[in-house]
Protein backbone atom coordinates (compact mmCIF):
# COMPACT_ATOMS: atom_id res chain seq x y z
CA UNK A 1 0.00 0.00 0.00
CA UNK A 2 2.60 2.73 1.04
CA UNK A 3 5.39 1.81 -2.17
CA UNK A 4 2.11 1.30 -4.83
CA UNK A 5 -0.53 4.27 -3.87
CA UNK A 6 1.35 6.33 -1.55
CA UNK A 7 5.03 5.96 -3.92
CA UNK A 8 7.03 5.97 -0.52
CA UNK A 9 10.71 4.60 -1.09
CA UNK A 10 13.25 3.52 0.75
CA UNK A 11 14.19 7.13 2.06
CA UNK A 12 11.10 6.47 4.47
CA UNK A 13 12.39 4.80 7.65
CA UNK A 14 9.53 2.63 7.62
CA UNK A 15 10.71 1.11 4.18
CA UNK A 16 14.23 0.28 5.02
CA UNK A 17 12.71 -1.20 8.46
CA UNK A 18 10.57 -3.48 6.50
CA UNK A 19 13.33 -4.34 4.04
CA UNK A 20 15.27 -5.12 6.49
CA UNK A 21 13.28 -7.07 8.17
CA UNK A 22 12.61 -9.31 4.71
CA UNK A 23 16.18 -9.99 4.35
CA UNK A 24 16.27 -11.68 7.76
CA UNK A 25 13.84 -14.00 6.07
CA UNK A 26 16.27 -14.26 2.59
CA UNK A 27 18.26 -17.84 2.39
CA UNK A 28 21.74 -17.44 1.20
CA UNK A 29 20.37 -18.63 -2.60
CA UNK A 30 18.02 -15.41 -3.03
CA UNK A 31 14.48 -16.69 -2.12
CA UNK A 32 12.15 -15.86 0.90
CA UNK A 33 11.36 -18.79 3.23
CA UNK A 34 8.51 -19.13 5.73
CA UNK A 35 5.16 -18.49 3.88
CA UNK A 36 4.85 -22.17 2.33
CA UNK A 37 7.06 -23.46 5.62
CA UNK A 38 10.13 -24.82 4.11
CA UNK A 39 9.31 -24.81 0.62
CA UNK A 40 10.44 -22.67 -2.55
CA UNK A 41 8.06 -19.75 -3.10
CA UNK A 42 8.47 -18.12 -6.53
CA UNK A 43 5.35 -16.51 -6.25
CA UNK A 44 5.57 -14.77 -2.91
CA UNK A 45 9.66 -14.00 -3.14
CA UNK A 46 8.63 -12.60 -6.76
CA UNK A 47 6.19 -10.34 -5.30
CA UNK A 48 8.27 -9.09 -2.77
CA UNK A 49 11.11 -8.34 -5.21
CA UNK A 50 8.87 -6.23 -7.16
CA UNK A 51 8.02 -4.05 -4.03
CA UNK A 52 11.46 -3.77 -3.10
CA UNK A 53 12.16 -2.89 -6.99
CA UNK A 54 9.98 -0.40 -7.15
CA UNK A 55 11.25 1.26 -3.27
CA UNK A 56 14.52 2.12 -5.07
CA UNK A 57 16.34 -1.18 -3.85
CA UNK A 58 16.59 -2.56 -7.46
CA UNK A 59 20.73 -1.95 -7.31
CA UNK A 60 20.87 -4.08 -4.21
CA UNK A 61 22.11 -7.37 -3.54
CA UNK A 62 19.02 -8.48 -1.59
CA UNK A 63 17.43 -7.68 -5.15
CA UNK A 64 20.08 -9.05 -7.18
CA UNK A 65 20.18 -12.63 -5.35
CA UNK A 66 16.66 -12.92 -5.70
CA UNK A 67 16.21 -12.31 -9.53
CA UNK A 68 19.41 -14.96 -10.27
CA UNK A 69 17.39 -17.65 -8.33
CA UNK A 70 13.97 -16.78 -9.94
CA UNK A 71 16.23 -17.76 -13.00
CA UNK A 72 17.67 -20.44 -12.05
CA UNK A 73 14.23 -21.54 -10.65
CA UNK A 74 12.36 -22.13 -14.06
CA UNK A 75 10.19 -24.79 -15.64
CA UNK A 76 11.42 -26.75 -18.79
CA UNK A 77 9.01 -24.19 -20.85
CA UNK A 78 10.46 -20.97 -19.40
CA UNK A 79 7.62 -20.29 -16.73
CA UNK A 80 7.56 -20.77 -12.76
CA UNK A 81 5.29 -23.04 -10.68
CA UNK A 82 5.03 -23.76 -7.25
CA UNK A 83 7.57 -26.81 -6.89
CA UNK A 84 5.32 -29.43 -4.75
CA UNK A 85 2.47 -29.02 -6.98
CA UNK A 86 4.35 -30.33 -9.98
CA UNK A 87 4.98 -33.32 -7.96
CA UNK A 88 1.25 -33.24 -7.14
CA UNK A 89 1.35 -32.51 -3.52
CA UNK A 90 -1.23 -31.20 -1.43
CA UNK A 91 -1.19 -27.84 0.30
CA UNK A 92 -1.01 -29.82 3.77
CA UNK A 93 2.08 -31.46 2.90
CA UNK A 94 3.68 -27.69 1.51
CA UNK A 95 2.55 -26.45 4.67
CA UNK A 96 3.59 -29.51 7.01
CA UNK A 97 6.98 -30.73 5.36
CA UNK A 98 10.37 -30.77 7.04
CA UNK A 99 12.44 -31.05 4.05
CA UNK A 100 12.31 -28.95 0.33
CA UNK A 101 11.24 -30.32 -2.31
CA UNK A 102 12.43 -29.58 -5.89
CA UNK A 103 10.52 -29.23 -8.77
CA UNK A 104 9.86 -31.30 -11.90
CA UNK A 105 10.92 -28.96 -14.37
CA UNK A 106 9.31 -31.23 -17.07
CA UNK A 107 6.28 -30.08 -15.76
CA UNK A 108 4.30 -27.31 -17.27
CA UNK A 109 4.45 -23.83 -15.93
CA UNK A 110 1.57 -22.53 -13.95
CA UNK A 111 0.23 -19.04 -15.31
CA UNK A 112 -1.16 -17.61 -11.92
CA UNK A 113 3.01 -18.28 -10.74
CA UNK A 114 4.60 -16.97 -14.21
CA UNK A 115 2.80 -13.78 -14.15
CA UNK A 116 4.00 -12.54 -10.59
CA UNK A 117 7.76 -13.24 -11.65
CA UNK A 118 7.42 -11.85 -14.48
CA UNK A 119 5.78 -8.05 -12.87
CA UNK A 120 9.15 -8.24 -11.04
CA UNK A 121 11.03 -8.99 -13.67
CA UNK A 122 9.32 -6.32 -15.56
CA UNK A 123 9.27 -3.87 -13.23
CA UNK A 124 13.61 -3.83 -12.94
CA UNK A 125 15.06 -1.95 -15.60
CA UNK A 126 17.88 -4.21 -15.87
CA UNK A 127 16.09 -7.09 -16.33
CA UNK A 128 12.55 -5.75 -18.48
CA UNK A 129 14.10 -6.71 -21.58
CA UNK A 130 16.66 -9.71 -20.96
CA UNK A 131 15.40 -12.74 -23.43
CA UNK A 132 14.23 -14.87 -20.61
CA UNK A 133 11.60 -12.19 -19.31
CA UNK A 134 10.74 -12.22 -22.78
CA UNK A 135 10.65 -15.85 -23.08
CA UNK A 136 8.14 -16.27 -20.06
CA UNK A 137 6.26 -13.07 -20.97
CA UNK A 138 5.04 -14.68 -24.13
CA UNK A 139 4.32 -17.89 -22.66
CA UNK A 140 2.26 -16.08 -20.16
CA UNK A 141 0.10 -14.04 -22.99
CA UNK A 142 -0.76 -17.08 -24.62
CA UNK A 143 -2.62 -18.51 -21.46
CA UNK A 144 -5.10 -15.54 -21.02
CA UNK A 145 -8.52 -16.46 -19.85
CA UNK A 146 -7.13 -20.17 -20.05
CA UNK A 147 -7.60 -22.40 -16.87
CA UNK A 148 -4.43 -23.13 -14.80
CA UNK A 149 -2.88 -26.16 -14.97
CA UNK A 150 -2.86 -26.41 -11.29
CA UNK A 151 -5.41 -26.24 -8.24
CA UNK A 152 -4.31 -22.85 -6.83
CA UNK A 153 -7.07 -20.08 -8.80
CA UNK A 154 -7.37 -22.16 -11.27
CA UNK A 155 -10.70 -20.84 -12.81
CA UNK A 156 -10.47 -18.91 -15.47
CA UNK A 157 -12.56 -16.50 -14.32
CA UNK A 158 -9.52 -15.71 -11.75
CA UNK A 159 -8.20 -13.66 -14.80
CA UNK A 160 -10.90 -11.16 -14.24
CA UNK A 161 -10.56 -10.30 -10.89
CA UNK A 162 -8.94 -7.53 -10.18
CA UNK A 163 -6.76 -5.57 -7.50
CA UNK A 164 -4.62 -2.83 -6.50
CA UNK A 165 -2.05 -3.10 -5.65
CA UNK A 166 -1.50 -5.90 -7.73
CA UNK A 167 -1.35 -9.44 -6.16
CA UNK A 168 -2.45 -12.52 -7.79
CA UNK A 169 -2.00 -13.06 -11.74
CA UNK A 170 -4.90 -11.44 -13.56
CA UNK A 171 -5.67 -9.62 -16.92
CA UNK A 172 -4.59 -6.06 -15.71
CA UNK A 173 -1.66 -7.25 -13.78
CA UNK A 174 -0.21 -9.27 -16.96
CA UNK A 175 -0.92 -6.47 -19.53
CA UNK A 176 0.99 -4.07 -17.23
CA UNK A 177 3.78 -6.47 -16.91
CA UNK A 178 3.89 -6.57 -20.37
CA UNK A 179 3.23 -3.19 -21.63
CA UNK A 180 6.66 -2.44 -19.73
CA UNK A 181 8.39 -5.14 -21.28
CA UNK A 182 7.34 -3.54 -24.57
CA UNK A 183 4.79 -5.68 -26.14
CA UNK A 184 2.58 -3.52 -28.86
CA UNK A 185 -0.79 -2.84 -28.83
CA UNK A 186 -0.69 -4.73 -32.24
CA UNK A 187 0.39 -7.98 -30.85
CA UNK A 188 -2.67 -10.45 -30.92
CA UNK A 189 -2.56 -11.60 -27.71
CA UNK A 190 -2.40 -8.37 -26.35
CA UNK A 191 -5.16 -6.93 -28.39
CA UNK A 192 -7.46 -9.90 -27.35
CA UNK A 193 -6.72 -8.26 -23.54
CA UNK A 194 -7.01 -5.18 -24.03
CA UNK A 195 -10.02 -5.73 -26.11
CA UNK A 196 -12.29 -7.03 -22.94
CA UNK A 197 -11.17 -3.70 -21.52
CA UNK A 198 -13.13 -1.93 -24.13
CA UNK A 199 -15.27 -4.17 -24.14
CA UNK A 200 -16.76 -4.01 -20.41
CA UNK A 201 -16.03 -1.03 -19.34
CA UNK A 202 -19.08 0.43 -16.82
CA UNK A 203 -21.57 3.54 -17.35
CA UNK A 204 -19.80 4.91 -14.81
CA UNK A 205 -16.46 4.53 -16.28
CA UNK A 206 -15.45 1.89 -14.17
CA UNK A 207 -13.88 -1.74 -14.67
CA UNK A 208 -15.87 -4.89 -12.58
CA UNK A 209 -17.36 -2.58 -10.01
CA UNK A 210 -17.76 -4.24 -6.69
CA UNK A 211 -16.50 -7.86 -7.83
CA UNK A 212 -12.77 -6.52 -7.70
CA UNK A 213 -10.57 -7.93 -4.64
CA UNK A 214 -10.77 -5.19 -2.21
CA UNK A 215 -7.05 -4.04 -1.50
CA UNK A 216 -8.20 -0.70 0.77
CA UNK A 217 -11.25 1.69 0.60
CA UNK A 218 -11.63 2.69 -2.95
CA UNK A 219 -10.65 -0.58 -4.51
CA UNK A 220 -12.73 0.16 -8.07
CA UNK A 221 -11.32 3.54 -7.89
CA UNK A 222 -7.34 2.31 -7.84
CA UNK A 223 -8.61 -0.82 -10.45
CA UNK A 224 -9.25 1.77 -12.84
CA UNK A 225 -6.67 4.32 -12.38
CA UNK A 226 -4.48 0.99 -12.90
CA UNK A 227 -6.07 0.25 -16.19
CA UNK A 228 -5.98 3.59 -17.52
CA UNK A 229 -2.11 3.42 -16.95
CA UNK A 230 -1.81 0.34 -18.58
CA UNK A 231 -3.80 1.20 -21.47
CA UNK A 232 -1.88 4.46 -21.42
CA UNK A 233 1.14 2.61 -21.87
CA UNK A 234 0.33 -0.17 -23.96
CA UNK A 235 -0.64 2.87 -26.56
CA UNK A 236 2.30 4.95 -26.22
Amino acid sequence: MLVCKFGLDRQYPVVAAAAEFLSSCQTEAGDYRGIYGHQYTPNYSAAITELLIRAGYEGSAQVENTMRWLLAMRQDDGGWAIPTRTLGMSLNVMLTAHETFEPDRSRPSSHLVTGIVVRALATHPGYRHWADTRRAAELLKTRFFCRDVYPDRAAPSNWLIFSYPFWWTDLLSALDSLAQIGFPAGDPDIARGVAWFIDNQDTNGLWNTGRNRPKGPHSDLWVGLAICRMLNAISA
